[in-house]
């Protein structure tokens, strides 16, 4: 088995830092674009799709900037997902900097899933 391999998607958002990072960090935020629901105990996010759950474990958190999850039955130990915001200093863009894993055959359907939950995302702010 050749292992997951990483990779970097790069959106641009029209929103502000503060109103992108609810968007990826709370149950509201994630429930709208993400998943159909989250509950959080602790470091603890449960996601919630078609009534089947997944776990993940909150593995960092930087307000307006970044936050990092884990999968916990996800057996590759070094994977994660994470969220980073930057913002363009010369063009005022705020870009979304999404990183994850997938394995090589997957890898194309991760990145359209991602595609399409962006678009989700992008709609909700109203800066489709």
């Amino acid at each position: 088995m050749a292992g997951k391999e990483k990779f970097e998607l790069e959106y641009i958002v029209t929103t502000s830092a503060p109103i992108l990072f609810a968007r990826l960090s709370t149950p509201s935020g994630l429930s709208e674009w993400f998943s159909d629901d989250v509950n959080i105990k602790g470091d603890m996010f449960t996601f919630v799709w078609d009534g089947s759950e997944q776990q993940a474990e909150l593995l960092f958190r930087k307000e307006n900037k970044a936050i990092r999850f884990h999968w916990i039955d996800d057996e590759d130990d070094d994977s994660y997902f994470e969220f980073r915001i930057e913002k363009d200093e010369l063009t005022g863009d705020t870009a979304l900097i999404i990183t994850d894993y997938a394995e090589p055959d997957e890898k194309e359907d991760a990145i359209e899933l991602w595609n399409q939950q962006i678009d989700e995302l992008k709609h909700g702010l109203g800066s489709a």
